[in-house]
């Protein structure tokens, strides 16, 4: 058996059509090209591969349209092997009785770096999340790739590039703490969209400040806990949290990040946007540098 491996969609699809994956483990939330491209380019090629889809993004929504786009089947983020393994028996593809397989791993990399399993951790709490969004909202939620980086906040507003200098945001922020691990989680949600958002509720009525706070809140409420509860449940402790308090409306976000005194020792960026509509919603999840010796310590356990 050999194996290769691709670091998003693109380079994916050149293995399919190079003839190198007759089964494919494929992502939905990659740069280059997202899954659902590539699931779309195997399905009109024609191009022989299987694919089940493996991915953190749980909405019903994705299921039914991975589905529609060939996929054999999905597996939820994070992976268990007898899940794997019951798939792949599923479709002839694995026998118990085989003897044991060695693999020729084609990928030539570096090992599995910090950064990257931050990345994968996030993007599991981040799709979960983003089902319960979707639900509250009645739409499909888009996620983009979490982004984990020790920043400082001018960098971290650089990154925040699609938010305009110009753009009034409200900003809503959750202290968390637990084993030694603490931090803060930052919600900014550009007021441009907050018309969308009263749309897709069916809200009638005047977008007074107060309105716009409450749905900004629950928002953040659904967002924030979900993901701090994601990372705890994959770091195997408890997070307690603090109080949401709004910390700006109708401000820029460098008077947001200004806010915000010492530099975080990790910035963990997540984005979501709804489909259809021009809603953008960032979550940051700062993390202190006291926690960052239990926090490598839980990671390298999980990834080991």
């Amino acid at each position: 058996m050999e194996i290769s491996y691709a670091s998003n969609g693109k380079e994916g699809l050149d293995v399919i059509r190079a003839g190198k994956a007759d089964v494919v483990f494929l992502d939905l939330n990659m740069p280059e090209m997202d899954g659902y491209e590539v699931l779309e380019h195997i399905q009109t090629g024609d191009l022989p591969a299987l694919s089940i889809v493996v991915s953190g993004d749980v909405q019903d929504e994705a299921y039914t349209r991975v589905k529609q786009l060939g996929a054999l089947d999905f597996i939820k983020k994070p992976v268990s092997t007898d899940e794997i393994i019951r798939i792949l028996q599923t479709y002839g593809i694995h026998e118990p009785a085989s003897s044991a397989i060695t693999g020729n791993v084609a990928h030539e990399g570096e090992a599995f770096k910090a950064g990257e399993a931050y990345q994968e951790m996030a993007n599991v709490a981040l799709g979960r999340a983003v089902k319960l969004l979707a639900q509250y909202l009645g739409a499909f939620v888009e996620m983009s790739v979490p982004h984990a980086n020790n920043l400082t906040f001018s960098e971290l507003q650089m990154a925040l590039q699609h938010v305009g200098v110009d753009d009034r945001v409200s900003a809503v922020s959750q202290g968390f703490v637990g084993s030694g691990i603490s931090g803060e989680a930052l919600l900014i949600f550009n007021e441009s969209n907050v018309a969308d958002i009263a749309q897709l509720l069916k809200f009638e009525g005047d977008l007074t400040d107060q309105v716009q706070l409450e749905l900004v809140m629950d928002i953040a409420n659904i967002l924030i806990g979900a993901c701090l509860t994601g990372i705890s449940e994959q770091l195997d402790l408890k997070f307690s949290q603090g109080h949401p308090q709004v910390l700006r409306q109708h401000a820029s976000v460098s008077d947001v990040l200004e806010d915000r005194g010492n530099k975080p020792a990790l910035t963990i960026e997540m984005g979501c946007s709804i489909e259809d509509h021009d809603i953008d919603i960032e979550l940051l999840l700062m993390f202190t540098n006291e926690s960052m010796q239990i926090l490598q310590s839980k990671l390298n356990y999980m990834v080991s």
